[in-house]
């Protein structure tokens, strides 16, 4: 079923943007979050790690139960081995020789009730010496072959190992909670830059819109201003002067179109879709004053941003108790089974268990790596400190950029206002010849900068927002005001 849905995924996409290309209606924000969420590359590399880091946990859980090994080894000598039975040859002929006088001895003395006279005894020693010393060995047997090979099974059973897997557990559950946050990092990361791509597609869209109505007016313009000079009612450098113009407003108009597309290709990348895909965006950024509200106290602790920061002192005192627990023993139970030992030098039972026990008496480097890991725990719980503060600085900064630019939109908004009045009564005086094609021309070009600032202070209002929720944790808000 995974794998079905799976395959399902990129046809579901594929209809999705041909339905949106067929009705040419706008793809909304909160739809462009919807899409990164299932195919951003970035997020995609934050999952797959948060899934490691879940098998690694997995793993780490799995510590309590015993190892099986299976052990085979097969062993070439130089030579076979072999009892030395030459040196030890005069204390066995010595001894089995006085052994026997002993005997003989014994026996007589049990059937006569006296000891064997001296010179009987002296015959059995050399008697007894002269006979085992005949049949000794003259060389020394061989033990085993020059070759072997041994197999069986291995159990190793962990009973007591110093709180060492209990904190690679710990450890491993910190670098999975924190691939966790980093998908989450990565999921804010993307839709604040979403926003951002997405506010400049409406912002180009505005500068197009209103610079069609300025290559249209200038064009117009010089339609008029060739007339004016075939009724050599004006010169012919009026004239010329706006086709200067004229091409000026055409040029700037191709580039800002040029732009356009590059925020397109820009914003398909962070939805993770074909760089080609026809993600159609047609609104222009209107503005609408947005009074916020105060965040809630201590707002950054649910930030993943200051959460991973937190996150890391748990991992650092973590890596303290493990690195504690490298100066305690290790216990395990221990137990083979031998299934094949032939030829072995020497036999050995088929079976044992028993205890081994691991203890490292000295090791100079666990005392600085306990320091070591006591001073990480500081520096993160300084990051920590340093993350809460630089959010709260960015939420205030952010909200200090939006009652500047809203200043600046309301004196670029009356600027227009008044530009574009201006404008239509110069045009109106020149049609009645109370002012030339030049005058239009200027006036014109100035409402086009007036205009082009105030989008500009309007985009700049929306990019504060945008700051302003992602230093609250959650870029996506923003669709509230954006739709």
């Amino acid at each position: 079923m995974y794998v079905r849905l799976n395959f399902l995924k990129p046809f579901i996409l594929f209809c999705f943007l041909l339905c949106l290309e067929t009705k040419a209606q706008t793809t909304s924000l909160e739809e462009c979050f919807s899409i990164a969420q299932q195919n951003n590359i970035t997020i995609k590399q934050a999952k797959s790690a948060l899934k490691t880091g879940e098998y690694n946990l997995q793993a780490e859980k799995k510590g309590y139960l015993p190892k099986v090994d299976l052990l085979s080894s097969y062993s070439y000598l130089s030579s076979p081995l072999t009892i030395n039975l030459q040196t030890v040859k005069d204390g066995i002929v010595e001894g089995s020789s006085q052994q026997s006088v002993n005997t003989a001895n014994e026996i007589y003395h049990e059937i006569t009730g006296n000891n064997l006279s001296q010179a009987a005894q002296d015959r059995i020693y050399n008697t007894s010496k002269t006979v085992i010393g005949g049949i000794y060995p003259d060389y020394n047997p061989s033990l085993s072959k020059q070759s072997y090979f041994v197999a069986g099974v291995g159990v190793r059973q962990p009973i007591f190992l110093g709180n060492k897997i209990n904190s690679s557990i710990d450890l491993a559950q910190s670098v999975a909670n924190s691939a966790g946050i980093g998908v989450e990092i990565a999921g804010k990361e993307v839709n604040f830059l979403i926003a951002v791509q997405y506010l400049r597609i409406l912002y180009l869209n505005s500068l197009i819109k209103k610079q069609e109505q300025i290559v249209n007016a200038l064009d117009k313009n010089k339609n008029y201003a060739e007339e004016l000079v075939k009724n050599k009612i004006l010169p012919p450098y009026q004239k010329n002067w706006t086709n200067v113009v004229l091409i000026q407003a055409q040029t700037q108009y191709n580039n800002i179109k040029m732009e356009k597309q590059n925020a397109h290709l820009e914003l398909n990348k962070l939805m993770g879709v074909d760089l080609d895909a026809a993600i159609v965006i047609s609104d222009t950024l209107k503005y609408a004053e947005i009074n916020l509200e105060k965040p809630m106290n201590d707002y950054w602790l649910s930030n993943p941003v200051y959460r991973i920061a937190n996150n890391k002192i748990s991992y650092a005192e973590t890596a303290e108790k493990i690195s504690k627990s490298m100066a305690l023993p290790n216990v395990f139970a221990i137990g083979n089974y031998n299934l094949y030992q032939k030829d072995l030098p020497v036999s050995i039972p088929d079976w044992f268990v028993g205890l081994e026990l691991q203890w490292t008496l000295y090791n100079g480097q666990t005392n600085k790596k306990t320091l070591a890991a006591k001073q990480l725990i500081e520096e993160a719980k300084l990051g920590e400190e340093n993350s809460s503060l630089m959010l709260q600085v960015q939420s205030r900064v952010a909200k200090n950029k939006m009652i500047s630019l809203q200043n600046d939109v309301m004196a670029m908004d009356a600027a227009r206002k008044e530009a574009n009045t201006t404008s239509s009564l110069i045009t109106k005086r020149m049609n009645n010849q109370l002012s030339s094609p030049k005058d239009v021309n200027d006036a014109l070009l100035i409402e086009t900068e007036i205009e082009k600032g105030y989008y500009t202070a309007v985009l700049g209002y929306y990019l504060a927002l945008a700051e302003y929720f992602n230093s609250l944790g959650n870029p996506s808000q923003i669709t509230q005001f954006i739709k």
